[in-house]
């Protein structure tokens, strides 16, 4: 059975921000690498980070979308803590890149497709959510889910 993301407040900008994830998606997949993007808004509304997957470019597995654009917006902010932060990414985080936010205290996530067979925050755990940690944060699920899941999908057709 597949859960629901925990909180539904969405405006405009969280669709902007989206769209500007999908751009470092479909850049990523471009490269051949899985197509997710992130997007990290700091709490005045400036964009601190861009960026796709590049797992295989590093050959480094930890690089997810989420984890590259976290450690680009704790450079930019001087701060492995990144409070009133948004992260923006296509695709609901592993479990890696969920214990990440929680580390970095990250305010708000915002994803857009639903990964039913690793999702960290909403469909396999609720990292970030369920209360066993010392932070959580808001999520926002479901942001142009349909457009996000249709890149996904393209991708691995096209490698089969």
């Amino acid at each position: 059975m597949q859960q629901q993301p925990r909180d539904l407040e969405l405006s405009a900008h969280d669709v902007r921000m989206m769209e500007r994830a999908l751009v470092q998606a479909r850049i990523a997949g471009a490269v051949g690498e899985v197509p997710v993007g992130a997007v990290i808004v700091g709490a005045d509304g400036i964009i601190l980070a861009e960026t796709g997957n590049n797992c295989v470019g590093r050959s480094d597995p930890t690089g997810h979308a989420e984890m590259v654009a976290i450690r680009a917006a704790s450079k930019a902010m001087s701060n492995y803590r990144l409070p009133g932060v948004t992260v923006y990414v296509t695709l609901e985080p592993c479990a890696m890149c969920a214990a990440l936010m929680v580390h970095a205290r990250i305010s708000r996530l915002v994803f857009g497709a639903i990964d039913i067979k690793g999702g960290g925050v909403v469909s396999k755990y609720q990292i970030g959510g369920d209360g066993l940690l010392n932070h959580s944060f808001t999520v926002t699920g479901g942001v142009l889910a349909e457009e996000c899941s249709q890149l996904l999908r393209h991708f691995f057709q096209n490698r089969r």
